[in-house]
This record gives structure tokens, sequence and C-alpha cells, in this order.
């Protein structure tokens, strides 16, 4: 079966921008992976989510901020948090967040109608809040990826998001990882198998014909 032309896979309506973490604890100037931000920006991918998030919202595409927060109990010891993997030990490590880390990033927001969904645990908001049920009760069938990383989120919401039956686009130049020869491996010979991929002018293009 022929997949479908990208204008109406994204069509107004039926679609959700979500940013995976595009916040400051981890893309901005309070990262925890200086890493990564600094790729993300050097890559262009930051400044090309600011520019999708805008020409979402000129179209009427739900935009919705994925974040990592983490809880604090008594003494403001963290509540809950994952332990299972060498990630979660590192991030740990960095020391307590700031206040804003969680918050967006100022390129992208938030603007009056955006969705923050916080998450508290695990690596994938379709696990760890209520997006999959938030997306379905407004009948949103795609879900348009961006943010961080190719190395480990995002490839769990783009696989989770599949297994749950959207229609997944990737978008290519808005997405980062490090090191930056490892980006274009994943999404060529991996999410490209699950996903469709697609590049931020084409996805401006495809909504600015809906606005």
């Amino acid at each position: 079966m022929p997949a479908p032309a990208l204008r109406d896979l994204v069509a107004p309506g039926r679609t959700a921008l979500v940013l995976q973490e595009v916040q400051r604890g981890v893309m901005g100037s309070e990262s925890v992976l200086p890493q990564l931000a600094d790729a993300a920006r050097a890559s262009g991918a930051t400044a090309n989510i600011a520019r999708l998030a805008t020409a979402a919202r000129a179209a009427s595409v739900p935009v919705i901020h994925c974040t990592a927060e983490t809880l604090r109990g008594a003494g403001g010891a963290a509540f809950g948090a994952n332990h299972n993997a060498r990630l979660f030990g590192g991030v740990a490590a960095a020391g307590a967040p700031k206040s804003t880390s969680s918050a967006p990033i100022p390129e992208v927001g938030p603007e009056p109608g955006d969705l923050i969904l916080p998450r508290y645990h695990g690596l994938s908001p379709l696990t760890g809040t209520q997006l999959d049920s938030v997306l379905r009760n407004e009948g949103i069938t795609t879900i348009v990826v961006v943010g961080v990383s190719l190395n480990v989120a995002i490839p769990n919401l783009v696989f989770d998001a599949v297994n749950r039956a959207y229609q997944v686009v990737v978008v290519r130049d808005a997405v980062a990882g490090v090191p930056e020869t490892y980006g274009p491996q994943i999404l060529d010979n991996t999410l490209a198998l699950v996903s469709t991929l697609a590049t931020t002018d084409a996805l401006v293009a495809a909504w600015a014909d809906r606005a």
C-alpha cells in the first residue's frame, strides 16, 4: 500500500506536533547534557523546531511540549525516579535540576494554546504521560516528532506511537543525537522503516497550504 502524500498525512485536524524534551534542562542553557544541546544548535535542529512550532500554530495543529521532570518528596529528594539504566544514573549525578529546567526553551514558547505534558518516569511520553489519551480524544492519528535524542528517547517515542497505531513523521533536520554521525544512521536504517521522514521545509510548506 503506497504511503499517503505528506500534505494529506499531516493535515490539520488529525495531526499533532510533539516536542520531545525541547526544554531548558536538556536543549537549553541549563542542559545536563551540554554535548547534546550543542549538537542540536549546531545542526540547526533547535531553529527548525522553532519554525515548525510557529507553522503548526498557524495551521491549527496542536503543539505539545513533552518534558522530563523530577518529582520531589520529603526534603526535596527525588521521588519515584528510575534507577534501572546508566542514563538515569548519569542524569542524577549531574545534580538537582533548576526550577526552570523543565520549561520549554524560549525559542519554542510555550505560546497560548500549547499543551505541556510532564513525564516523571521512563523514556517516552506515550507511557509516562496522558499523551495517548489526549491525542485519541482529539482524533489525532498522525504524530510529528521533533526534539531529542536520536540515541534513546526519539526512537522510543516512535516505536511506542507505531505500536499504538499512529502514523509517525520524524522531521530529520529537527531531531538530534550524539555523535553527529549517529543521527543519520538511525534515521535511515531504523526509523525510516517505521515512520515517514520529512524535512522542516516540507512540513512548513504542507501546513502553509492549510493555514
